[in-house]
């Protein structure tokens, strides 16, 4: 049981995208970043990025991290973001299927190891990046009104979120 719930399970937890230390992600010999887009770096239902986020990202550029977004929305969406920001991406991208990350990957001609996912869900961008062993991050979702489906989603991942740190916490 423990193992399977460790595909559920970031290696790394901030509040915001904003927050994560880019200078470690360097230290971890990490280059490249898949980023989903809706409630990680802009508001499912808004046309445009956070301030914090569009600050991070432009720094992470600067310092050399290859980006791509990655999201399960609608490729109008996603293209009007890689066009705003300048960063490639895939659409309806049927995370956590492991295609769209292997793809993303191939694109930025980089390896497993080298490549961190950093997502609001646990069950898409969290799982999908585990399947193949990638580094992941798990961020707050930006926007707290969410559709229903998204909402039921949420409450498994915060009973799913509480139980593995009571297993492993106790355990190791």
């Amino acid at each position: 049981m423990k193992q399977l719930l460790r595909k559920f399970y970031p290696s790394l937890y901030v509040d915001e995208i904003s927050e994560i230390p880019l200078d470690l992600l360097k230290k971890r010999g990490i280059q490249g970043l898949i980023i989903d887009l809706d409630n990680t770096i802009a508001p499912w239902d808004q046309p445009t990025v956070t301030q914090s986020a569009e600050r991070w990202l432009k720094k992470a550029k600067n310092d050399g991290f290859k980006i791509f977004l990655v999201s399960n929305s609608t490729t109008s969406r996603v293209n009007y973001f890689m066009e705003s920001l300048g960063i490639p991406g895939i659409s309806m991208a049927q995370k956590p299927r492991r295609g769209s990350f292997r793809k993303a990957l191939e694109s930025m001609d980089l390896n497993y190891n080298q490549v961190t996912v950093i997502g609001d869900q646990i069950f898409t961008d969290v799982l999908g990046g585990n399947r193949l062993n990638l580094h992941t991050i798990l961020v707050n979702p930006i926007n707290r009104k969410e559709f229903f489906f998204t909402r039921l989603v949420r409450l498994v991942e915060k009973f799913v979120m509480k139980r593995f740190l009571q297993w492993f916490n106790k355990t190791e």
